[in-house]
């Protein structure tokens, strides 16, 4: 019997529980002590040591003979798996759900834009994955028969504590170092017959990554640019879009009061502008301040009755009381919150909007040696839009102060399953299309690296977000900096004139070029190893830095 086949027959069974209401996922999560109610009215959670996380060696694509020239193989987080381990698992995981005392059957959609929202059927025994899902995927509209993928509907099973037979799948799966067995857990994707499986994995964001990997690797085929992005929108209509890995202040700065957020996450530029993929939002919760993150605070945070409550805390300390200790990472540093979008206060509910006019490229440099804002050409885009870069501190806990520098294509590099060039041509095209302006902007140090010299203050960034939004950036004179191929203005209202040019920031001039060369070599040597035989455009190679 084929998936479809056997698929509808489990449907059927007197088990499931098809798009029961929210209050019923809340209810049955407490009831079948999948979590507790929270002093606020929120649900808090726990997962095994396994699950506080991604596991991305566990993270497979089954290669197939139609798609596999679309992927990017060299890629380390495009890891193959062949058809038959994929249906063995297939199979495995039908078998256990048909055994179970009770199903879910969400059927959601991943997209804000009616056009391309993919359509999307959850189904899994665990009702606080279901809230997820509930809280994360989007209503199904209306309208769904205009999407491109009305016909091509993706499935996605999760069995979060299921685990797999090690002696079935040794050889073909990988041995976990921790146990020097044949991994238990496995997060795979059949691209091509649009099935996706979450098998011994807990953590909530597996069955969000899982689909924001699928959309990235769909959309481009329709013509469409997916971003690992936040947006927001100004009070005229302009859209702006925020790209940058953790720590780089992208949830900070795309939360600005006098902007309406569309999405702090996933996003895709089409034809008819920007579109929210999700309908809610899974935050970083480890040492979340009121004061300093008011909204993502609240949303969490504020009181209700559970039953209409629905967030969901992953991980976090909690006290008999009920409340949360979000300064302790004993469990993990990775504590989560998810919530609906409906919980922040200045939004745009419907999460689409025009053709953004400023991209801002963040990056937390760690050596300093990067302007705190910079202008870049469509070609420059393109670069570091490849590249992903920012700085990771290793072991500040001990005093170590040398960073790590780190590559992560298009800011999200496990989520970008499709060769690169794609990825960037789109970008470029779209840069042209639309007249879209793109800055970098480095929250990092100035002045000196790290351990010398200060991080840029926040109200400093701020205030050159704020000049790039309002076009104030346009009219000021730049100077180019041939080092990494990016313009400095030299002027930027609300900033010191002497921050801007990093060169001049530091003390020492010989220093800054020593560390600057550091840095422009790694880009270089990275590029070469990730993109050297990609068929990268010769006028984007020529922007990178250290060539």
């Amino acid at each position: 019997m084929d998936f479809d086949s056997r698929l509808a027959s489990l449907l059927k069974q007197p088990s499931i529980v098809k798009n029961p209401e929210r209050g019923r996922l809340i209810r049955d999560a407490v009831e079948t002590r999948e979590a507790i109610v929270s002093e606020g009215g929120a649900l808090a959670t726990w997962t095994r040591t396994e699950s506080t996380g991604r596991s991305p060696q566990d993270t497979l694509t089954v290669k197939r003979l139609e798609s596999s020239g679309t992927i990017d193989w060299d890629s380390p987080n495009n890891i193959p798996m062949d058809e038959v381990t994929f249906d063995m698992v297939l199979e495995d995981a039908l078998a256990v759900l048909s055994e179970k005392s009770r199903v879910y059957e969400l059927d959601r959609v991943i997209g804000a834009d009616a056009a391309y929202a993919l359509p999307v059927k959850f189904v899994s025994y665990r009702a606080v994955t279901s809230l997820f899902v509930d809280n994360m995927f989007r209503s199904v509209p209306s309208d769904l028969d205009k999407s491109v993928f009305a016909s091509r509907p993706f499935t996605l099973l999760a069995l979060p504590y299921d685990k797999l037979d090690p002696a079935r799948y040794e050889g073909r799966l990988r041995i976990d170092p921790k146990t020097k067995k044949t991994s238990t857990m496995v997060i795979a994707m059949d691209l091509d017959r649009r099935i996706g499986i979450v098998y011994g994995s807990a953590y909530c964001g597996s069955a969000k990554k899982l689909m924001f990997s699928v959309m990235n690797y769909l959309l481009p085929a329709e013509g469409i640019l997916p971003l690992h992005c936040s947006a927001n929108e100004g009070p005229g209509g302009d859209i702006a879009l925020l790209l940058g890995l953790s720590g780089t202040g992208k949830t900070t700065l795309s939360a600005d009061p006098r902007r309406a957020l569309l999405g702090d996450d996933e996003h895709g530029w089409s034809d008819h502008g920007i579109a929210n993929f999700e309908n809610g939002c899974y935050a970083k919760l480890i040492d979340l301040d009121a004061k300093k993150e008011p909204e993502i605070f609240h949303a969490i945070m504020h009181q209700d009755d559970f039953e209409n409550h629905g967030a969901i805390v992953e991980n976090a300390m909690v006290y008999p009381d009920g409340t949360f200790d979000l300064t302790d990472d004993r469990l993990t540093p990775n504590s989560r919150g998810s919530y609906p979008l409906a919980y922040l206060s200045n939004i745009k509910p419907s999460s689409v909007g025009d053709h953004p006019s400023i991209i801002l490229f963040l990056t937390a440099d760690a050596n300093g040696v990067l302007p705190p804002i910079s202008r870049l050409t469509k070609e420059q885009a393109m670069l570091w839009f490849l590249m992903g870069y920012t700085s990771k501190l290793a072991g500040t806990e001990t005093g170590i102060l040398e960073p790590k520098t780190t590559f992560s294509r298009f800011f999200g590099e496990p989520f970008m399953p499709r060769n690169p060039d794609v990825y960037a041509r789109m970008l470029g095209e779209k840069l042209d299309a639309h007249g879209t302006d793109v800055y970098l902007v480095n929250t990092g140090w100035v002045g000196g690296p790290y351990g010398v010299a200060g991080r840029v203050d926040i109200d400093l960034t701020r205030a050159m977000v704020h000049a790039a939004l309002s076009g104030e950036l346009r009219t000021v004179d730049y100077d180019m900096d041939t080092m990494f191929h990016v313009s400095i203005p030299r002027t930027c209202p609300g900033v010191p004139t002497e921050l801007l040019d990093p060169r001049k920031s530091w003390s020492d001039p010989v220093a800054y070029d020593a560390r600057a060369k550091k840095l422009a070599s790694e880009f270089a040597a990275h590029f070469d190893k990730a993109y050297g035989n990609k068929g990268i455009d010769a006028a984007v190679v020529d922007q990178c830095p250290g060539k």
